[in-house]
């Protein structure tokens, strides 16, 4: 049920506002003045605060103000029977998310409750959002070669340079992009991914630059392409080997003069964006082949990040095994199963061609078909090698 509070001097008000909102089955408390309120913020969880502005002690700015660090999840609403437009504005900078005039029209005071429900609701599935994540681009392990892909992104990561990360599917080559961003300047802008194998040559120009209405048959609308979505943050181009040509060329283009121009249309477009690429392929190979463009290549390769395959870092997978127990378990809400050392000597000893994402497969399909500890003969009935 969510939780209210409402901070206000006057005890007439503070009860119809109690009186209406119970009906609407929300769970109320309240407090005579703002000290009363900061300490009930501390104690407990409020989705919703109600606060007047001009009360003794302390005025309800300054409550919101000191709420914003102790409580920072409540959405505020500021009530006052003298609010003007600049009493508002200042409250909504000091982040308020509404102002109500007292007395409060009944359904205006019901609509912004809701509304402002829904955005502690958001904010709080964001920040668990978030925290999944930062969980799926941890880097686990404390082998030499993954030692090197991290000391690389350490240095990397606060500059714009582009990026080229290399290495065979499955071993973590997002990964190593996600930390580029969580690290650098831009992590509070856009991190936008771009599978270029996934989407069919013919519709990637529309994907990356976007398109106007009309520009061919089933335009029927326009279009933001992910570099306009990538305007002061990152963007991603995974597989990047699998892209067109004519696509190359028009990223090449995207990259020189930070400008794009949409499908169909004719204005430049200024965009400020890092770009990250990835691949599995062996580009040089591929420009020799004339598949890839050379020019494209010495664009995106200012910095080369290669990610060593699993088998060249068979120490770290007791680690990532642990690691994928929690999380598995985590996901089920179940207690973590543990795993004997003969299986883990077992599974460090499998040829794991599919890598990191292979022995995340292996480790749930064991999770699921194996008893509380997972033994040997566990591993080596289920793990499919």
């Amino acid at each position: 049920m969510p939780r209210i509070l409402i901070i206000d001097d006057e005890k007439a008000i503070r009860n119809t506002l109690k009186e209406i909102l119970e009906y609407e089955s929300y769970q109320v408390d309240q407090a005579e003045d703002g000290p009363t309120g900061l300490d009930m913020l501390i104690r407990d969880k409020y989705d919703v605060v109600l606060c007047d502005i001009k009360m003794p002690k302390m005025d309800g700015i300054e409550v919101l103000e000191r709420a914003s660090v102790l409580a920072p999840d409540a959405a505020f609403i500021m009530v006052s029977a003298h609010g003007n437009v600049e009493m508002a504005v200042d409250a909504t900078k000091k982040g308020a998310y509404d102002f109500l005039q007292k007395p409060p029209d009944l359904n205006r005071l019901l609509v912004t409750v809701r509304n402002a429900l829904d955005r502690t609701k958001l904010v709080a599935e964001t920040k668990t959002l978030k925290k999944k994540v930062a969980k799926s681009s941890e880097m686990i392990g404390s082998s030499e070669g993954l030692g090197a892909v991290r000391k690389a992104i350490e240095k990397v990561a606060p500059t714009d340079a582009r990026v080229l990360i290399t290495g065979p599917n499955g071993a973590g080559k997002e990964m190593v992009a996600r930390q580029l961003h969580e690290l650098s300047n831009r992590a509070n802008g856009p991190l936008v991914e771009v599978n270029c194998a996934a989407i069919p040559s013919e519709l990637i120009e529309s994907e990356l630059f976007g398109h106007e209405k009309g520009s061919f048959t089933s335009a029927v609308k326009q279009r933001i392409g992910k570099f306009e979505q990538a305007d002061g943050g990152t963007l991603f181009l995974d597989e990047i080997g699998d892209m067109s040509l004519s696509a190359q060329a028009k990223v090449l283009r995207a990259l020189q003069e930070n400008k794009i121009t949409r499908v169909g249309g004719e204005k430049e477009i200024s965009v400020n964006v890092r770009v990250l690429a990835a691949t599995n392929k062996n580009l040089l190979q591929e420009i020799a082949d004339r598949n890839f463009r050379e020019d494209l290549y010495h664009r995106l390769s200012v910095i080369l990040i290669q990610v060593p395959a699993l088998n060249d870092r068979r120490d770290d997978i007791p680690e990532l095994i642990e690691k994928f127990l929690k999380d598995i378990a985590s996901d089920y809400g179940t207690k973590p199963k543990q795993i004997d050392a003969a299986a883990l000597e077992y599974l460090k000893g499998l040829d794991w061609r599919g890598n990191i994402r292979e022995l995340r497969n292996v480790v749930e399909r064991l999770v699921i078909m194996s008893d509380d500890t997972i033994s040997a003969a566990d591993a080596k009935a289920f793990a499919g090698k």
